[in-house]
């Protein structure tokens, strides 16, 4: 996961990089879906004016639920906003 401070001091804006060797379209769409339910569970961990970009490896294919959510939850543990 990326995350950059963005020239807006908005909300949180959020991308999904979800690449062809996660799976066909049908796949892919999947792990967005559960990728994007999962960052709105903790929209309160993102911090407003930044971007973030989350990319999905092919394991998050097989993965469940809650080891995706393990995974985000480790990663904004430890993703600290760039100034």
């Amino acid at each position: 996961m990326t995350c950059v401070r963005s020239a807006e001091s908005g909300p949180p804006r959020v991308a999904y990089a979800v690449p062809r060797s996660v799976g066909n379209a049908v796949v892919r769409n999947r792990v967005r879906r559960r990728l994007r339910a999962l960052v709105h569970q903790h929209a309160a961990e993102l911090h407003h004016g930044h971007a973030y970009l989350i990319g999905a490896a092919p394991r998050a294919a097989i993965a469940s639920y809650s080891d995706l959510d393990d995974a985000l939850r480790a990663l904004l543990a430890v993703t600290e906003p760039s100034r």
